[in-house]
């Protein structure tokens, strides 16, 4: 693998980082959100949760791709 294609490799995994980040920021809004409605539907409330706890485990995979916890 030349340079430029491990440096387009790299690119590619921050912007998908990116999104998932922002994804993850949605989804606390929308938990907030229906936390401040009064009575939440909790049905919906852990789902949303779950699926905000699937994307922060995507996040963490993908930051370590991206930044190896090398010890030297």
């Amino acid at each position: 693998m030349n340079n430029s294609s491990k440096m387009d490799q790299d690119d590619v995994l921050r912007v998908e980082l990116a999104v998932l980040k922002q994804e993850h920021r949605d989804l606390d809004t929308a938990i907030a959100a229906l936390h401040e409605r009064g009575a939440p539907d909790m049905l919906t409330l852990k789902r949303l949760k779950r699926q905000k706890l699937m994307l922060k485990d995507k996040i963490v995979r993908l930051e370590d791709r991206i930044f190896p916890d090398i010890i030297a």
